[in-house]
């Protein structure tokens, strides 16, 4: 899944820009000093006297070789002063570079929260989208980042956007298998129904890597275990075709207590049966072909090692 953000590209050549020492964020740019003039690199070095003086003699979005402004390498190397300089002589916000990521999309994949704010109080476009369809609220959850996440959603940024494979930023948490951000945005309103293009579901996605966390969560916020794919699986199904078949069993025996609820709960006299629904537990953690335990101890209640669906 991580092929879309375009990590880990490396030219041969001249060393890269700067001490090899010096590390680099997640999704930053492979500068080499022959590819930059000098506003380029000052902007890059976060040299602002340097920017100041260029800014005399190019354009504030001249670009380099990689189609690069300014603005996108001071974005992605998080210099917010240099960032606020360019922004306040008018450069354009929403330039695309060579792989069609504006410079908001390089300060969310960057984690460069400073050069985010900046942005979008100036106006960035937070649902552009880059060449695989990933606007920066995808992009934000890789990091994962909920804070820069709270900033785009603050900034109209599209919460249920589709890539070129049909994933939502949750669809995409889900397979990242980052709890914390799936959370983040069903509070926010996430479609926990969305579908990729071969009709999957948050709650497949989950069942398919045996992820128990995630499925109560999704569970929590109302995910249909009945609802099937463009093959026609369900959530069940991904869980035996990718070897956990207890969890299977146990997404049926919930189903199960989920329709006893549903219709003990028009029977003004059901309140015995209400009751022993509300015991259902998801029990043991899911196993794998070889037995081996996945996601040990793993719920959304501390120190408990089983995942409880009563009460959803």
């Amino acid at each position: 899944m991580k092929r879309i953000f375009g990590f880990g590209r490396k030219r041969k050549g001249q060393p890269p820009l700067g001490s090899a020492s010096t590390p680099h964020p997640a999704g930053a740019y492979d500068l080499r000093q022959k590819d930059l003039g000098k506003l380029h690199r000052a902007a890059a070095c976060g040299d602002l006297a340097q920017v100041r003086q260029g800014l005399k003699k190019h354009g504030v979005d001249e670009r380099d070789k990689a189609e690069r402004t300014p603005l996108h390498l001071a974005c992605a190397n998080g210099h917010a002063d240099v960032v606020t300089y360019l922004v306040e002589n008018k450069c354009k916000l929403n330039l695309f570079d060579n792989d069609n990521k504006s410079p908001l999309m390089k300060a969310v994949q960057c984690q460069q929260e400073k050069c985010v704010a900046i942005l979008l109080e100036h106006g960035a476009d937070p649902n552009l989208a880059d060449a695989d369809g990933n606007t920066a609220l995808h992009l934000a959850v890789v990091s994962p980042n909920t804070s820069v996440a709270e900033l785009l959603l603050e900034h109209n940024a599209n919460i249920d956007a589709q890539n070129k494979e049909g994933c939502t930023p949750l669809l995409l948490a889900v397979s990242e298998h980052q709890e914390e951000i799936v959370e983040f945005f069903l509070k926010k309103g996430a479609d926990v129904h969305a579908r990729d293009q071969c009709g999957r579901t948050p709650l497949m996605t989950a069942a398919s890597g045996g992820v128990l966390n995630l499925i109560k969560v999704l569970l929590h916020y109302g995910a249909d275990v009945s609802h099937k794919d463009t093959n026609g699986w369900t959530a069940e199904d991904y869980a035996v075709i990718h070897g956990y078949s207890s969890l299977s069993k146990q997404l049926s025996e919930y189903t199960d207590w989920k329709n006893m609820g549903e219709a003990s709960a028009s029977d003004a006299h059901s309140t015995q049966h209400q009751a022993g629904a509300c015991d259902f537990t998801l029990g043991a953690p899911a196993t794998d072909r070889g037995g081996r335990i996945l996601n040990h101890g793993v719920t959304l209640e501390e120190n408990q090692h089983v995942i409880s669906l009563g009460g959803l």
